[in-house]
């Protein structure tokens, strides 16, 4: 083809795929569309993308060569060995300069190997997050883009027009670094995603079996939130789904089984705060509270056998919810904290200088935790980018303190009436835990000490001085190395 006039190519014909084909038709971009299975492409270009500019090709060799140079792939497929398969099937017909891009949930570890497989080879690579689900990947998504910077300039008109808009036209998308950092903050976005939707359901679940309140009833508290601070994607779809009727009237919701599926992705945020020595506790809570959930049939065993409280709570039902609504919004600021800490901590070790405010702006907007919350999260790291932690700006303290009474008897009664509430009671732990200038590791590091000899610090000596102490008379002299978190 002596002329190619293709902007961009996009492989993978799903739903995601498709949006975002249809997304950067829109705003005037010519994409070329491919999938393994050609007829899928035929059966869009007849429907889907009937009318468009949108072109199709029936092999990798057609759709390179319908391409404008810098030649820009998209891959838009099940993360993992699929995309470094369809990586070596496009490499023989690209040349130094082009551009591949990998818009999956790809784990981060991977997209770094690619990149510097691929710079090795004279080419780009960015790994690119996108949330916003089916609708916004249509409409516009947020688009959180890590790799080669070299990239960047010749992906960025088009990511930035597609994305999602806010604060009166600005993209929430922009350069994250180099690597697979885009990649990560999508995978803590997805993790955040996992602590928010946890949080709601055991709002949820104290108005139901505590308060005995029915659907409807806690549908309208949650259309009520949407309109303060909690305002946000996931509290306005909860809302939404509780009003929801069955065919026969009844909500819908009470007739859905309680088992709830994961993709992973909360699990390798978990794994690498693990890795990290990041307490990313809420997260790690709505994960294996995913799990627990999973365990039905066993669950409903022991239901009859293990004994425990009534779970009704008594008392005036308004001063009750509002409790709720304080908890939810202060182990909501506690989960975040905890994500910021853990994309801290990553950017450090991987050397990506991560731009906390612009991460928040990105997410501010067109992808599943876009909220009001969002806002005041830039506002913090914009006035101090070097804000160790999220819970010490000057606005979320004071919301912390405004929170904290109804937190407590929240997370109290929900003890009492044996209502398990694992995100909200280790959201205030993580707060205790923080703000306890002196906790028991004194004893635990003596522990330590006692049965394998790996020594302690003084609060009598400089910090980085080690001792060892002969507990028992009869150990030896030698000591285990200096621990480390």
């Amino acid at each position: 083809m002596s002329n190619p006039t293709g902007d961009i190519a996009v492989i993978g014909l799903a739903v995601m795929g498709q949006n975002l084909i249809l997304n950067m038709n829109d705003h005037g971009f010519t994409v070329v569309a491919y999938n393994r299975t050609t007829a899928k492409v035929d059966e869009f270009l007849a429907n889907e993308a009937k009318g468009t500019h949108i072109v199709g090709a029936r092999s990798i060799a057609e759709m390179v060569a319908q391409l404008r140079r810098p030649r820009r792939v998209m891959l838009m497929v099940k993360a993992g060995a699929a995309v470094d398969e369809f990586i070596a099937q496009i490499l023989p017909h690209l040349e130094p300069g082009d551009i591949v891009i990998d818009g999956g949930n790809s784990l981060f570890n991977d997209t770094d190997r690619r990149v510097r497989e691929l710079e090795a080879r004279g080419l780009l690579y960015i790994g690119t997050g996108v949330s916003g689900g089916e609708e916004g990947a249509r409409f516009g998504p947020s688009i959180m883009p890590g790799g080669s910077a070299a990239a960047w300039p010749h992906v960025k008109p088009i990511f930035q027009a597609i994305a999602a808009k806010v604060n009166g036209g600005t993209p929430c998308c922009d350069w994250v670094g180099g690597g697979g950092s885009g990649h990560y903050v999508k995978m803590v976005h997805n993790g955040i995603e996992y602590g928010d939707m946890q949080l709601i359901c055991e709002a949820y679940q104290i108005m139901r079996d505590g308060l005995g309140m029915q659907a409807g009833e806690i549908a309208d508290v949650f259309r009520e939130w949407n309109q303060g601070d909690l305002d946000s994607f996931l509290v306005e779809i909860t809302g939404n789904i509780l009003g929801k009727a069955d065919d026969d009237g009844s909500p819908l919701v009470d007739r859905i089984l309680d088992t709830a599926g994961q993709k992973g992705t909360g699990k390798w945020t978990v794994i690498d705060s693990a890795n990290l020595a990041q307490p990313v506790t809420l997260i790690a809570e709505a994960v294996f509270a995913r799990c627990v959930s999973s365990m039905k049939a066993e669950r409903v065993a022991a239901a009859p056998l293990l004994t425990g409280p009534s779970p009704r709570i008594d008392g005036d039902r308004k001063s009750i919810v509002e409790d709720i609504r304080r908890a939810l919004y202060a182990s909501k600021i506690v989960s975040y904290a905890q994500g910021y800490m853990l994309m801290r901590a990553a950017s450090q070790e991987n050397g990506w200088g991560l731009n906390y405010g612009g991460i928040a702006l990105m997410w501010r907007g067109g992808c599943i935790i876009r909220s009001r919350f969002l806002g005041k999260i830039k506002e913090a790291f914009d006035a101090n980018p070097d804000l160790v932690n999220l819970m010490l700006d000057g606005y979320f303290r004071g919301e912390l303190a405004r929170c904290q009474d109804g937190w407590r008897r929240v997370v109290a009664a929900a003890a009492l009436h044996g209502l398990p509430v694992p995100a909200f009671a280790t959201a205030l732990s993580f707060y205790d835990s923080y703000r306890c200038d002196r906790l028991p590791a004194n004893l635990l590091q003596a522990q330590r000490d006692y049965f394998g000899a790996h020594t302690y610090e003084r609060v009598d000596r400089p910090r980085g001085q080690f001792f060892h102490t002969n507990w028992t008379g009869s150990g030896g002299r030698v000591s285990s190395s200096t621990y480390n978190a």
